[in-house]
C-alpha cells in the first residue's frame, strides 16, 4: 500500500477505532506493522533481544492501546505512530546498552540450517556500519534519513512527521547524505594511504 493510500485509509479507520470498532483497530495495526518494522530494522540491529521485530510489536501494542489519545490536529496519524516508534526504539537502545550478555534458554537438539554465523556477522557488521554513519548526524537529520531512505516516505510525509516543510526535509536529507558520503570517502582515503 502506498504511503498516501495508507494515510487516507488511516484517516477513515482511526475515528472508527476510537469509537471501539475492533475491526478498524485490527486494520490499523495491519497497515502500521510493516511500516514500523522497516523503521525498527533501520534503527536496531543484532540478533539479541529486543530485536527489531520485538520493538515493532511493542510499537503496535502501544498504538493499539493509545489510539484513543490521538487528536487530529492537522498532522497525519502516522506522525503519532512515529512518535511512539521513536520512543520505543530509544527504550530498546537503553536496554541493549545495559545488557551485554547473550544467553540462550537451552541447547538445540538438532543442527540449525538457517543463516550461518558468518552470514549473521556480515549483516550485523553492515547494520553497525550504517548505524555508525547515522550517528554522525543530529537526531533530526538521522530521523529524516531513516524516514526517507529506510521507511520510504515522501518528503511531504516526512515533513508532516518532523514538523517541517518538504523543501527543508530535502535539504536536510541532502546534507545528511553528503556528511555520510564524506565520512566514507575519508575512510577510503585513509585505507588507501595505509596500503600506499
Amino acid at each position: 500500500m502506498a504511503a498516501s493510500d495508507a494515510d487516507d485509509r488511516l484517516a477513515v479507520l482511526v475515528p472508527l477505532a476510537q469509537e471501539g470498532d475492533q475491526r478498524a483497530l485490527k486494520e490499523i495495526i495491519q497497515i502500521v506493522h510493516p511500516i514500523v518494522l522497516r523503521y525498527a530494522r533501520a534503527r536496531i540491529s543484532g540478533g539479541r533481544p529486543p530485536t527489531a521485530e520485538d520493538v515493532a510489536q511493542e510499537i503496535c501494542l502501544a498504538v493499539a492501546t493509545s489510539v484513543g489519545k490521538f487528536q487530529d490536529e492537522g498532522k497525519p496519524f502516522m506522525a503519532f505512530v512515529y512518535g511512539i516508534a521513536f520512543n520505543k526504539v530509544t527504550d530498546a537502545h537503553r536496554v541493549l546498552s545495559r545488557d551485554k550478555s547473550s544467553p540462550i534458554d537451552e541447547i538445540p537438539d538438532q543442527e540449525y540450517l538457517g543463516d550461518t554465523p558468518e552470514d549473521a556477522a556480515m549483516v550485523v557488521a553492515g547494520s553497525n556500519r550504517v548505524r555508525e554513519l547515522l550517528d554522525l548526524l543530529s537526531e533530526r537529520a538521522k530521523e529524516i534519513v531513516v524516514l526517507r531512505v529506510f521507511v520510504g516516505l515522501s518528503a511531504e510525509q516526512t515533513a508532516e512527521i518532523v514538523g517541517s516543510t518538504a523543501g527543508a526535509v530535502r535539504v536536510a536529507q541532502h546534507r545528511a547524505l553528503a556528511t555520510m558520503r564524506k565520512a566514507i570517502e575519508n575512510e577510503r582515503e585513509g585505507l588507501s594511504e595505509d596500503w600506499g
